[in-house]
C-alpha cells in the first residue's frame, strides 16, 4: 500500500518495473478525435469496462449523444460488455473479442464445431449433435451442450476430442451472438477500418504523456486523479478544437 496514496493501485501493466497508479479513461468522437468524457479509475482492467459502460451512459444522459459504434482493443472485449453493447444498446462492438476458448493439447477447439442457432445445438468434426439443457453455469452467463456418451464412445474422433471425458462438453455464453457479431465486424472492411481510427485514441494518451508530460500525478485520491485527468483531457481539447476551427482572414479597416 502507497503511505501516500493508499488508494493509488500498484500494477506492472506496462510489462516493466510496477509503481502505483491510476488510470484514465476516454471516450472519443475518433472522427474529430475530440475528447467526449473522461473517467479516472484504479489501474485494473476490470475497472475499464465499467468505465466504458459508465461515459456512454453519461454521454447520452448528458448530450443526448448516442453512439453507433464503440471501437476498443482486447480489455473492452469480455462477454458481458459485447451483450451490453448490442442487445441493450444496440451499439455496434468494434471491439476486440477477449477469447480463451482455443485448445493447446492438439485436442478440437470450440471453433471446430459447428454452432445452429436455429436448434441451439452444435455439430461435432465427426457429425454428432452436442445439445444443452438449457440450464445455466458460471452466475447464469455460459450454457452447456453435451455430445451423447454413445456417439463418443463409437467415434473416430475421439483421441482428438476428448481422450480423457467419456464426452465432449462445449460451453457457450448466452452472450456469444453479440461476440460471433464482433467478430464479423473484424474480418470485414469497417473492422480494419476502426483498426486504423483506434491510432487517433492511442494518440491522445501519448500526447498526454510525451507532451504534456502527465507521467506523474501531483494530486492524490480518487478525485484528486480525476481533476488532473478532466483538466488534461479539457486542454488536449482546446488544442485540437484550435485546429478544427479554420481562422478567419483578417481584412485591412
Amino acid at each position: 500500500m502507497s503511505p501516500s496514496d493508499p488508494a493509488a493501485r500498484w500494477t506492472g501493466a506496462h510489462g516493466g518495473q510496477t509503481f502505483f497508479a491510476y488510470s484514465t479513461n476516454y471516450l472519443v468522437d475518433v472522427e474529430n478525435a475530440i475528447i467526449v468524457d473522461v473517467e479516472a479509475t484504479t489501474a485494473i482492467r476490470q475497472a475499464e469496462v465499467l468505465a466504458a459502460k459508465c461515459m456512454i451512459e453519461r454521454s447520452l444522459e448528458r448530450f443526448d449523444l448516442y453512439p453507433s459504434r464503440l471501437l476498443g482493443d482486447s480489455g473492452y472485449g469480455s462477454a458481458e460488455m459485447h451483450g451490453w453493447l448490442v442487445y441493450e444498446h444496440g451499439i455496434e462492438p468494434h471491439v476486440t473479442v477477449f477469447d480463451k476458448s482455443a485448445r493447446t493439447d492438439g485436442t478440437f477447439s470450440r471453433q471446430d464445431f459447428i454452432y445452429d442457432r436455429a436448434g441451439d445445438v452444435y455439430r461435432c468434426p465427426g457429425g454428432k449433435i452436442l445439445t444443452t439443457t438449457g440450464a445455466l453455469l458460471n452466475d447464469g452467463a455460459t450454457l452447456l451442450h453435451v455430445a451423447s456418451k454413445r456417439d463418443c464412445d463409437r467415434c473416430a474422433l475421439k483421441s482428438r476430442c476428448c481422450p480423457k471425458q467419456a464426452s465432449r462438453k462445449v460451453p457457450r455464453s448466452i452472450y456469444e451472438g453479440a461476440r460471433d457479431m464482433a467478430r464479423q465486424i473484424a474480418r470485414s472492411w469497417e473492422g480494419s477500418t476502426s483498426r486504423r481510427l483506434r491510432k487517433k485514441i492511442e494518440m491522445l494518451f501519448a500526447h498526454l504523456k510525451r507532451i504534456l508530460k502527465l507521467d506523474r500525478l501531483r494530486l492524490r485520491g480518487p478525485n484528486g486523479a480525476r481533476d488532473e485527468f478532466t483538466l488534461a483531457a479539457t486542454a488536449q481539447n482546446l488544442r485540437k478544437m484550435a485546429k478544427l476551427v479554420p481562422m478567419q482572414s483578417l481584412k485591412p479597416a
